[in-house]
């Protein structure tokens, strides 16, 4: 079976001369697998070179098998791509949204009133399929999105931040969608505890590179035993200092600065933000 995706020193330098992607080797064979990194990793270029919207400027991309470029047309008929800026009309209800989706993509008019109903109802939408967008919640909103993605029974679904600007409560119902999906899922996000909840393969990318790629133990596992400790350490965010320590270590740590007349210190469990920052720290070391 070929990897959902692959990419071989896939390279894209925009016109301005930003390098997005850096000769970025990555292959994501879970069934949802998650693409992490700071703004301006290349998350959304990324996205856009798999989904057949932006061309590479060199190297090679794969979606189950198939060439970005060669068989774009092909592949097009069994991916579904949901950008982050998607927003629906709000003249329209979500039944019309996905019905003119569906239709757009070659299903016929009857099967796409079906495939519409059965998908609204799923994600929790079966009482407002007639609602215009504009009276839905924000959450309802991106779940229409969702609703269209599962409808359109594609193999392979592309979520860019597919939460971004959501409540808790909201961004907590488009994930019980997300999981409804049925085909391979591929998301971004900037949210640690979506990752963790939502994917079996994590990939860590930085200025156009990939750095780490395993599911939550394997990445975690370089922090097993470990806490986070703020406002004293080597490692600087911003203004704030982290250090990573066991738990023991950290009790001395406390001990110490409480001599020294400071009380301005935290213990906190480490986390997949903890696997995101480390990273950062390991690449301006090289």
């Amino acid at each position: 079976m070929p990897n959902i995706v692959e990419t071989r020193k896939l390279t894209k330098i925009y016109g301005n001369g930003i390098k997005a992607l850096d000769e970025l080797d990555l292959k994501l064979n879970s069934r949802i697998s998650c693409i992490i990194g700071r703004n301006g990793a290349g998350k959304t270029t990324l996205v856009k070179i798999l989904s057949t919207q932006l061309r590479q400027t060199s190297g090679e991309a794969f979606v189950m098998g198939y060439d970005v470029i060669k068989d774009r047309h092909k592949l097009r008929k069994m991916i579904c791509s949901i950008p982050q800026e998607s927003k629906p009309a709000g003249i329209s209800s979500p039944l019309e949204h996905l019905v003119m989706y569906l239709t757009a993509r070659g299903f016929p008019i009857r099967d796409s009133f079906n495939l519409a109903k059965m998908a609204l109802k799923e994600v929790g939408l079966g009482d407002f399929i007639d609602t215009s967008t504009d009276e839905l919640s924000g959450g309802m909103k991106r779940k229409v999105f969702v609703a269209m993605a599962l409808a359109s029974q594609a193999e392979v679904i592309f979520l860019d931040e597919p939460t971004v600007g959501l409540d808790p409560i909201s961004r907590l119902e488009v994930w019980g969608a997300i999981r409804q999906l049925k085909g391979n899922v591929i998301l971004t996000t900037h949210y640690m505890e979506e990752a963790q909840a939502l994917c079996d393969q994590i990939a860590i990318i930085d200025k156009g590179k990939t750095i780490k790629v395993g599911n939550l133990e394997e990445l975690m596992e370089p922090l097993k035993g470990k806490v986070r400790v703020e406002g004293i350490g080597n490692i600087s965010i911003g203004e704030l200092k982290i250090s990573y320590v066991t738990p023991e270590e950290a009790k001395k740590l406390i001990s110490e600065v409480k001599i020294n007349g400071s009380n301005k210190i935290s213990i906190k469990p480490v986390s997949l933000e903890d696997v995101l920052i480390l990273s950062g720290v390991e690449i301006e070391n090289e």
